[in-house]
């Protein structure tokens, strides 16, 4: 039998590294810049055409390098950052595998054009699926400038599967986001088939924040500092009352590198337990400083993931450095021991008088808050003589519907012996008239199986998505007018996928007016959903669009409607009227789906009447 098993060419080596380190025309941005701050550049320009499927441009003033070292750059596994396994533990620069030029060399056409600054000419190199076309001396300035082209033209299936232009370009631009935040003292650019998305000077962390999200951040953050012999925590956290339902906002770094950490998450969230409503996110960008020997950022091939050492130690430091923060700032209520009209002597501590006299109360024992002088008194005397009569009239039949024989429940229960219900009266169909409302928040009717339970709020959710479903798909849906229109500012990736899901807006109702710059007017909404803010819901089903990343227009009217239908549903507590439960249990159940909300929570129950049965046994 002969061998099976032989070593990959290099180029298929390095196809298969590239489905790790480069997933979309977003990743190319990601390593070059990182490379070009890694070069001690001050000043990077990034250009990008068609969202990076036709070309990427990233041109710095870095070191630059030698014809040598431009031509190992693209070696698999070439790197000037390692020399032994023991620095994968000392890393203080962004890349230092050596494998993201070699995956984008594999997958893409790449120009590249560097000169060192005592050379006086540089290095030109062409490379295409791996191959080496052009390698020549050239004029160019300072630095590097890297020009990648045509990405996955010789992997079809991978190109197949990339997203609409918006979509890739609203991943660019999360992606340069996340490292402009965290190297403030570096100067970028972005351009976008010829126009200037982003120009952004050499500032502080804070002003950096500001010029990336608008000056609406300017009123919403709070400065977090905290220095330990294990971990230094700077950054800013956003007041509770600007918590909203979407947490895009949230950005953790380490060592100047962007990382993803759920468990640090929780541990900010949990400062801010009972200050802001259940389902609700608050922005943060903190900066971590910690010892590189104490984190391992080679775990995840993009180092978005970075394992810590001390993660409990570290969640608590977090925890209390918020927590500082917002008392620090009066976000958390304090008591106010300097308020007028509270008399309150503390006794002075003296040594030579051991007994201390306690706090004297002055208190009225004679005090009734009942008896009350007058006519008011004679009133209250009197419904106290005759408190009986408070429960006169009541009866269960007030509280549930008269059943189709004309019967109340009580009556029927008089009428039974052995004080049991009459089947048949539960089953004189599948569901019954007879309805109730329990604590604002369910309803309950009797079914032939046993007891059916509703969820108001989100059976009014799945009536409200079925109707605006349709009138999405329709193309069609009334529209109010504002009598003053609202202004919405957004930053530059959100407003990339407003005008992505603009046609859908405006097929459920909304009338948006671009007034450039990132914001828009909202001059009309759709009809039915009077008492929401408007700003809150278009900027909700931005969000929400972003993080689902669809672009299939299916997809998208599912998100419009379901934030729709989220924000205009009946709200818990609130009291129906037998007409109105009538109408929402008759709409609920026609439409096709009436046990799960169109995001999977449940909407109905039955209590059988054998679970009921033993209860009582």
């Amino acid at each position: 039998m002969s061998d099976i098993i032989r070593l990959l060419p290099d180029s298929v080596a390095n196809q298969i590294a590239a489905g790790e380190v480069i997933q979309r025309p977003a990743s190319l941005i990601k390593e070059l810049v990182e490379n070009a701050i890694d070069a001690d550049a001050h000043e990077i320009h990034v250009l990008v055409v068609d969202a990076g499927k036709t070309s990427v441009q990233v041109i710095d003033n870095g070191k630059g390098m030698s014809e040598t070292d431009a031509r190992l750059a693209f070696e698999r596994h070439a790197t000037s950052k390692i020399r032994e396994a023991t620095d994968l533990f000392n890393l203080h620069t962004m890349g230092f595998r050596g494998e993201a030029l070699a995956s984008i060399a594999a997958v893409a056409e790449v120009e590249l054009k560097t000169r060192m600054e005592e050379d006086e000419l540089g290095t030109r190199l062409v490379i295409s699926a791996s191959k080496v076309l052009t390698q020549e001396t050239t004029s160019c300035p300072k630095g590097s400038s890297f020009t990648v082209k045509n990405l996955f033209f010789n992997v079809p299936a991978r190109r197949k599967f990339l997203k609409s232009n918006a979509t890739e370009l609203s991943n660019i631009l999360t992606e340069f986001e996340r490292i402009v935040l965290v190297h403030p003292d570096v100067r970028f650019t972005l351009h976008s088939n010829g126009t200037e998305v982003f120009n952004l000077t050499e500032a502080t962390p804070y002003q950096r924040i500001i010029a990336v999200f608008g000056k609406r951040m300017d009123q919403q953050l709070l400065p977090v500092k905290v220095e330990t012999s294990l971990i230094n925590i700077s950054g800013y956290v956003s007041k509770p009352e600007f918590a909203h339902k979407k947490g895009n906002n949230q950005y953790f770094f380490v060592n100047g590198r962007y990382m993803r950490h759920p468990y640090f998450h929780k541990a900010v969230m949990e400062a801010y337990d009972q200050l802001i409503p259940i389902g609700e996110q608050v922005s943060y960008f903190l900066y971590f400083n910690v010892n590189p020997a104490n984190i391992d950022v080679n775990i995840h091939p993009t180092k978005a993931e970075i394992k810590f050492e001390n993660e409990q130690s570290i969640w608590q430091i977090l925890a209390a450095a918020v927590k500082e923060a917002l008392g620090k700032f009066n976000a958390i209520p304090t008591i106010d021991f300097d308020a007028p009209d509270m008399p309150f002597d503390l006794p002075v501590f003296n040594a030579e008088k051991r007994h201390i006299d306690p706090p004297k109360v002055n208190v009225n024992p004679h005090f009734n808050p009942f008896d009350i002088p007058g006519k008011e008194a004679y009133q209250r005397q009197s419904v106290e003589k005759q408190w009986e009569q408070l429960y006169q009239g009541l009866h269960v039949s007030s509280h549930l519907e008269t059943p189709p024989d004309g019967k109340s429940l009580l009556t029927e229960m008089k009428e039974s012996d052995s004080l049991e219900l009459n089947n048949s009266l539960l089953d004189v169909s599948e569901r019954s008239s007879a309805l109730m409302q329990y604590k604002g928040r369910y309803i309950l009717t009797s079914v032939k199986s046993g007891l059916m339970m509703i969820d108001q709020h989100r059976a009014h959710v799945r009536v409200l998505f079925d109707l605006y479903i349709r009138q999405v798909s329709q193309g069609h849906s009334p529209s109010q007018g504002l009598l003053f229109p609202e202004m919405i500012q957004l930053v530059h990736s959100e407003a990339v996928m407003l005008e992505t899901i603009m046609s859908d807006l405006l097929a459920v109702g909304f009338e948006l007016t671009s007034l450039g710059g990132g914001s828009y007017a909202i001059n009309g909404v759709p009809a039915g959903i009077e008492g929401l803010s408007p700003v809150d819901l278009v900027r909700s089903m931005v969000n929400t669009a972003m993080e689902k990343g669809s672009d299939v227009k299916e997809e998208v009217h599912q998100i419009v409607a379901l934030t729709l239908a989220n924000a205009a549903a009946i709200v818990y507590g609130q009291v129906l009227t037998t007409e109105e439960m009538t109408s929402l249990v008759d709409q609920l159940f026609l439409s096709p789906m009436p046990n799960y909300t169109p995001d999977g929570r449940l909407i109905v129950t039955t209590i059988s009447d054998e679970e009921i049965s033993k209860v009582f046994k």
